[in-house]
């Protein structure tokens, strides 16, 4: 399964629509099958945008005051025997796997924890858990209205495979974020506490 990861979308500003900042965002979504927001996506019409590529769940951020059924405070998926977790906050994200898991997911145990708030992409491996914030498509690093970054995950029963989409410059905007890529393999599918090997980072 082939997921796009997108977070921290916080529409209308600058701009009203993802297009407006050019064809890339869309680029990257289309062809996915199902696209997790990892929360702040602050309009309703973000999230009409998404399903027009793919099925959207929702993590609730603090700037989502709206209802949608796809929106709750935390989202919980088995795929191909990987458990997922995603929350909006999970900083400060330096914390030990186990304290982030028992504030952004109440204790609950994942194979992958992604999560958004920060505007900041991260992908790193550390305490059995691939941890993923795929940062800002709009507003990376907390910068002005520019193309930031947007993230995909590969999901099969032998592998999980991460990356960080660096989207280009806007025109006058440099982009301040860096591309990363991470694969976790599994040695078999009764996981949850070990299992793991990791692939370097490029």
């Amino acid at each position: 399964m082939r997921i796009g990861l997108i977070a921290d979308t916080h529409l209308p500003s600058l701009v009203r629509s993802l297009d407006e900042l050019g064809p890339q965002i869309a680029d990257v979504l289309r062809g996915v099958d199902l696209i997790l927001h990892a929360g702040d996506v602050t309009a309703p019409s973000v999230v009409e945008w998404c399903a027009q590529f793919a099925p959207v769940l929702i993590a609730e951020g603090n700037n989502d005051i709206f209802d949608d059924a796809r929106m709750a405070k935390k989202q919980m998926l088995d795929i191909h025997g990987w458990r997922i977790g995603m929350a909006h906050e999970l900083r400060p994200e330096s914390r030990p796997i186990d304290q982030i898991l028992q504030s952004s997911l109440d204790g609950e145990r994942v194979d992958v924890l992604i999560g958004g708030d920060t505007h900041v992409e991260r992908l790193e491996f550390r305490d059995n858990v691939l941890l993923i914030n795929s940062g800002s498509p709009i507003l990376p690093h907390h910068l002005s209205t520019r193309l930031g970054t947007v993230g995909i995950l590969e999901v099969t029963p032998a592998s999980v495979r991460s990356e960080i989409v660096v989207l280009g410059h806007s025109e006058g905007s440099a982009n301040p974020c860096k591309a990363m890529y991470l694969e976790v393999m599994a040695e078999h599918l009764s996981r949850h506490g070990g299992g793991f090997t990791a692939e370097a980072a490029r």
